[in-house]
């Protein structure tokens, strides 16, 4: 293969300048445009959606999204470990302000202790739309990784409740940024008939880590030395080790690649990522249609902004601003708000509530304290098996219908529950009717064992419920609904609702278990019925498309246009003329309309 000319522009070309792929030195296969002008049939082309063999049917690929998704570990670490690190007696003796027998604001410090960390992520998620575009997605883990062992440090050697919250504000920056990058990273480099799966494997790392953690605090609380909850800390900082190394070997993103122009640069990514020579019609087609997204994407940045086309700093700050802006105009602002959305219900249905203060929940259920810490950790194992599972049903059954039966679940779980559990304290009149049904067992446990464990059941089934539908599918769903040109703004935005939305959970829910008790859970089973009116009426599926392709998912105004770029420039990368209708498909239509429209 003959050497591409190199581009000296970092930015994609536009039509007029579109080498052919003569220039590359390919002979399209004969098959490529079938591929190119049915999305669909590429992504069959590569295979199965659910078999194991399939999902990670490429080393390469699959050590990059394992490497990607570290960031997702860190945080579920640090879920793991706070559970038991915030009831040890030692942290307790050292960190006063957190005891609710030493200070009466010990449930607000508690919180904000433990909010701090998702204050910082949404920081590091703001970051992430400048970095992963500017600078790559593999920078911006790197910038990620950064921060989050300065403030690893921090909490490790802490000796004031100030310096923890420094360090878990510092910590929480990186993993803003590495939680922010890893879907568009992983998206941007799976082959399209398993992406939904791969997409998985960032909630299954958050998972992971919380179990692994949970077990390895759960083995220190019986240091009696501070270092019973400072290994922890500092353990955590393992898995940072390997993500340093593995930046050296771990590609660019393709997509990226494209929008910077680098095109041969690009297809011998793809070739390594698929395990498949250039030659493939299946690589030939998902490179083109990869270069012919980068150039419509340039090319509709021009459009939208003709006069910030120069270079300096100072455009591209306002190039930077402009597209900030973008993301909540009438042609993006539905995906930017299905993003929103979709972190928003993750955290509001109560999951970290329960990770972050299991034991606590546990007490109020009257299980001693040695059950609070096992069930905690069964609980966490349960969540981490239902992830597992949505591997393999992930791209078989769909996104949409997963999300209406995780809100089910979740509600009904949250119901029961809180019948469990309700007070029979006069303070809640207004809850006087639930506080019949539940007041008869929440101060006499002893006489009430059957109905505990029901209560400690359903709080099992809501982790199974999660695991399955509004763990995995808050993450995927941002980075397949955009176009790559604002992919990680999109995800950026999706992600700083979850850490914003995760800091309000994480700062409320002590003083509500205190004040509330079961409305706590009443709380959570309303916002769990509203995540299933949500998906019912308003979030799009995504199965079975590939990322090129889902313009025609959502109908915008903008669609038929937007097709008919991409086609003109389809054409002349094949080396065919811009105003030919050639596609199989393209050619049995009335119009560019009814075409779009049948997607």
């Amino acid at each position: 293969m003959s050497p591409n000319p190199k581009s000296t522009e970092q930015v994609a070309t536009t039509r007029a300048h579109i080498p052919p792929v003569t220039d590359f030195g390919i002979t399209l296969d004969p098959d490529v445009e079938n591929l190119l002008w049915d999305s669909t049939a590429l992504a069959r082309a590569y295979g199965g959606a659910s078999a194991l063999g399939e999902i990670f049917s490429s080393r390469l690929t699959s050590l990059c999204v394992i490497t990607a998704c570290v960031g997702g570990l860190l945080f579920g670490f640090d879920q793991g470990l706070l559970s038991i690190i915030l009831v040890m007696p030692k942290f307790l003796s050292d960190f006063p302000d957190v005891d609710t027998t030493v200070s009466s604001s010990a449930g607000f410090n508690k919180g904000i202790m433990t909010a701090m960390l998702e204050l910082g992520a949404f920081l590091g998620a703001i970051f992430v739309g400048f970095v992963a575009d500017k600078y790559s997605r593999k920078v911006s883990i790197g910038v990620g990784l950064a921060w989050f062992a300065v403030g690893s440090i921090i909490q490790t050697s802490s000796f004031s409740l100030a310096q923890l919250i420094v360090g878990r504000t510092l910590g929480g920056i990186g993993i803003g940024m590495l939680s922010c990058t890893a879907p568009i990273y992983v998206s941007e480099i799976a082959p399209p008939n398993v992406r939904g799966a791969l997409l998985v494997m960032e909630q299954f790392m958050i998972v992971f880590g919380i179990v692994v953690m949970f077990y390895i605090t759960y083995g220190t609380r019986i240091i009696e030395s501070a270092w019973c909850y400072r290994l922890p800390f500092l353990l955590q900082m393992v898995p940072g080790f390997f993500l340093a190394g593995m930046l050296f070997i771990l590609p660019f993103s393709p997509r990226w690649l494209a929008s910077q122009g680098r095109d041969q640069e690009c297809l011998d990514t793809l070739c390594r990522l698929r395990g498949l020579p250039p030659t493939d019609a299946r690589v030939q087609a998902e490179w083109l249609s990869i270069r012919v997204e980068a150039i419509h994407n340039r090319e509709a940045l021009l459009e939208r902004h003709p006069t910030l086309t120069g270079k300096g700093f100072v455009t591209e700050i306002k190039l930077e601003m402009a597209s900030w802006v973008d993301m909540f105009k009438p042609a993006v602002i539905r995906r930017t708000m299905i993003g929103i959305a979709l972190m928003f219900f993750q955290q509001f249905v109560g999951i970290n509530a329960l990770i972050y203060y299991s034991p606590t929940l546990f007490e109020t259920l009257g299980l001693d304290s040695s059950l609070q810490l096992h069930m905690s950790g069964v609980m966490n194992i349960l969540q981490m098996v239902a992830v597992i599972a949505a591997f393999f049903v992930f791209d078989r059954i769909g996104r949409r219908p997963l999300l209406l039966i995780g809100s089910i679940g979740m509600c009904a779980s949250h119901v029961i529950v809180a019948i469990m559990i309700g007070q029979s304290s006069n303070r809640f009149e207004s809850w006087k009717t639930l506080t019949l049904l539940s007041g008869l067992y929440s101060k006499d446990w002893a006489n009430h064992s059957g109905q505990a464990w029901v209560g400690v059941t359903f709080i099992l089934f809501y982790m199974v419920a999660f695991g399955l539908s509004w763990g995995p599918v808050p993450w995927a769903m941002p980075a397949e609904v955009h176009s790559s040109s604002y992919r990680a703004k999109g995800v950026a935005l999706s992600t700083c609702s979850n850490w914003l939305n995760n800091f309000i959970i994480g700062l409320v829910t002590p003083p509500m278990i205190q004040h509330i008790g079961f409305g706590t859970f009443i709380f959570f089973a309303a916002f769990s019925f509203l995540s299933g009116i949500w998906a019912w009426f308003i979030a799009p599926e995504t199965k079975g498309r590939t990322l090129e392709q889902m313009d025609q998912v959502f109908h915008s105004h903008t669609a038929a246009h937007d097709w008919e770029m991409k086609a003109q420039i389809t054409r002349l990368a094949i080396g065919q003329s811009a105003e030919r209708r050639s596609g199989p498909e393209y050619e049995n239509k009335a119009s560019k309309e009814e075409f779009i429209e049948s997607k």
